[in-house]
């Protein structure tokens, strides 16, 4: 019988860690241990540990704060199992997460693989919103969470992530602290050679931001953090990453078009009113409400602007450092 090993990094977030903690407990699938890694929190999770201890095979660590990837890498060092999965504290599973991941490794096994996440009933309207926003076909081109990913290529997300104990041997853990860590690790282990795939039915439900300002620095790092991933891999750069950058750019270059050439200030109001129309009726559709579905408007427009900043403020600063700079982010402070 496999056994998992679930780890789990945990930054200032107590509360959050005891409502995943009991997730686990209510597991149909009851071969696994929980690997708690305190990545130098000043609120810690201690005490929410030790309430689990007579209901989850649980361990606990601290170390000083050097970011969620190497974080990872302290807990894949104490990890016991066959298997690795990797959640993120702020995460909400179903009974039957881990027996769903079981299974499919038990058909179809693979290296790695990730599952999408969604937003869960008890979330705030503007929680819900920010989750159509990260996997609205709008924004992200819908991607996410979509089973036309399988097939070796898919790069797995840290927030919902399993691998072999083989692959962390072989790759060496997280190369990188922050600034596109996972992403990073998935390359890598594809080019050793690692079978990668999306299990749809492994889904979490993610909690996210609960504010739109906290959502934008949050995106903003992740702009930044793609360009971190052209440092190490260029070839990664693709042109839909530029897609948040060209929109914020036409955006805000519409007032423009009024003073240099008015059909063009026309014609963009009519593209930008086009697509907030389709954007209200797309999250209208999925989320079956009037308040998310305006919400997700801003949302949508906050996710493209934060990233599309953060793709140029790194991508600028790429142009004028060494070629050969990589950064691991471990002193970069990661939004909160």
């Amino acid at each position: 019988m496999r056994q998992y090993s679930i780890i789990i990094p945990v930054y200032n977030r107590p509360d959050e860690l005891q409502e995943l903690l009991e997730c686990l407990v209510q597991q149909t699938v009851k071969h696994f241990e929980v690997i708690i890694v305190e990545d130098g929190s000043k609120i810690k999770a201690d005490s929410v540990v030790n309430s689990f201890e007579d209901k989850l095979d649980i361990k606990y660590f601290f170390k000083e704060n050097g970011g969620q990837g190497f974080a990872r890498n302290h807990g894949f060092e104490r990890a016991r199992g066959d298997y690795f999965i990797l959640l993120d504290s702020d995460a909400l599973i179903e009974p039957n997460y881990l027996a769903v991941v079981d299974a499919k490794l038990n058909s179809d096994y693979v290296d790695l693989y990730g599952g999408p996440d969604t937003d869960h009933p008890s979330f705030t309207p503007i929680q819900k919103a920010i989750s159509y926003s990260m996997t609205s076909v709008f924004t992200t081109g819908g991607i996410r969470g979509k089973k036309n990913n399988m097939g070796g290529t898919f790069h797995p997300r840290s927030f919902n992530m399993g691998l072999s104990r083989q692959v962390w041997e072989k790759t060496g853990g997280f190369l990188t602290s922050r600034m596109g860590e996972d992403i990073l690790f998935s390359i890598g282990a594809l080019r050793l050679g690692f079978r990668s795939a999306l299990i749809p039915e492994a889904f979490i439900y993610h909690k996210r931001r609960t504010q739109f300002l906290p959502f934008f620095r949050q995106l903003k790092f992740f702009g930044r953090a793609r360009i971190n991933i052209a440092r190490f891999y260029p070839d990664e750069l693709k042109l839909v990453h530029t897609f948040p950058l060209l929109f914020t750019l036409a955006v805000c270059s519409i007032p423009i078009w009024f003073l240099i050439f008015k059909p063009f200030f026309y014609l963009g109001l009519i593209g930008l009113g086009t697509y907030i129309v389709l954007l209200f009726i797309d999250a209208l559709r999925k989320t079956k409400s009037v308040e998310v579905a305006f919400l997700g408007i801003g949302a949508a427009f906050v996710q493209l602007f934060g990233y599309g900043i953060g793709f140029m403020e790194e991508g600028w600063k790429r142009l004028f450092e060494k070629k050969s700079h990589r950064e691991t982010g471990a002193t970069i402070e990661y939004p909160s």
